[in-house]
């Protein structure tokens, strides 16, 4: 692909171009050296076309029924009239570092509709529950145009908190059965939340009013992210299509109460600096290991920490002792 290419798929990233959007997200996500200045020249393009979308970040331990929760949601926004994009991040195959599940086939109907756009990206085993260039393709989704993108974290336990840096409003799902208010608390996740869902309240309505009223005594303790809005707890039954209507009300709420406190345009650009120093990171551990002196030692290395006849401290030292860097 050359700059012409660039230029091109640009272009159709903007004309809403799904193909396009696709072909954009897969030159992000490659781990190709060769695709970097590309992917690089891409984003540079479309950055003044960003930052209009709602970034709404949903999480929730397995079972919870993101998948069904977002694709009722879904639905509901695009009677609305908005355009959606779904960022659905999913467990990646040990064997072929692939996606394993691929929540196209866990949203059907959302797939269908012209409207929606449904990307998912294995999560490369990155800890955080999202894979390490959602942010890339969230900007891209929103050069193409869409009102709204969700991201969807990979739900494998308590760790799904990178979401929570990239998006506008946290959404996190809980289940009737969560456990009481000191349970909750626990879960290191849930002061990072705007919202808190409880779903499945179809099936017990008294296990999800009191799992409701948990939560919003745990949220009580908690310290609120923004000065200008107390996290609020709800219940709806996404199966059934039942308090959708009232979760997307308040997620509006929520972003009319931190564009009107000032909060949104310091949160974003905390954000940036955040990715910024992300990238650096993973940039010095690419070229770290790299490095001759210290790729021809890691192997040698490696095997004394396995045979337990090294510390990994110890390990660590020698390691830095050989990395010059520029050479």
């Amino acid at each position: 692909m050359n700059d012409s290419d660039v230029t091109a798929l640009a272009a159709g990233v903007q004309a809403g171009e799904r193909r396009a959007l696709a072909q954009a997200i897969t030159l992000v996500e490659s781990t190709h050296p060769h695709d970097r200045p590309r992917a690089e020249a891409l984003l540079t393009t479309l950055m003044p076309h960003t930052g209009q979308a709602i970034r709404l970040g949903i999480s929730g331990a397995p079972g919870v029924g993101k998948s069904t929760f977002i694709e009722a949601l879904g639905l509901y926004l695009l009677s609305l009239g908005q355009r959606l994009a779904v960022l659905a991040v999913d467990p990646s195959s040990q064997r072929t570092g692939g996606s394993i599940m691929g929540d196209k086939t866990r949203m059907e109907l959302l797939s269908r509709e012209l409207a929606a756009f449904i990307r998912p990206s294995p999560s490369g085993g990155n800890l955080g529950g999202v894979a390490s260039r959602t942010r890339e393709s969230l900007l891209l989704c929103e050069a193409a145009g869409y009102d709204v993108v969700i991201v969807e974290t990979v739900g494998v336990g308590q760790s799904e908190t990178a979401v929570a840096g990239m998006v506008d409003c946290f959404l996190l799902l809980q289940l009737p059965n969560a456990g009481d208010e000191l349970q909750a608390l626990k879960k290191g996740v849930v002061e990072l939340a705007d919202l808190v869902v409880v779903n499945k309240a179809d099936i017990s309505p008294t296990a999800a009013a009191l799992a409701k009223s948990q939560f919003e005594l745990a949220l009580h303790l908690l310290q609120p992210v923004s000065a200008h809005w107390s996290p609020p707890v709800l219940t709806c039954s996404a199966l059934h299509q039942q308090g959708l209507t009232a979760v997307w009300d308040t997620v509006m709420r929520h972003r009319a109460a931190i564009t009107d406190g000032g909060d949104l345009p310091a949160k974003r650009a905390r954000q940036a600096v955040d990715w910024l120093w992300a990238l650096v990171n993973e940039q010095l551990r690419q070229d770290f290991r790299r490095h001759p002196a210290v790729a021809e030692a890691l192997p040698r290395i490696s095997d004394a920490v396995t045979r337990g006849d090294l510390s990994p401290t110890v390990a660590c030292r020698q390691l830095r002792a050989l990395y010059r860097p520029g050479e």
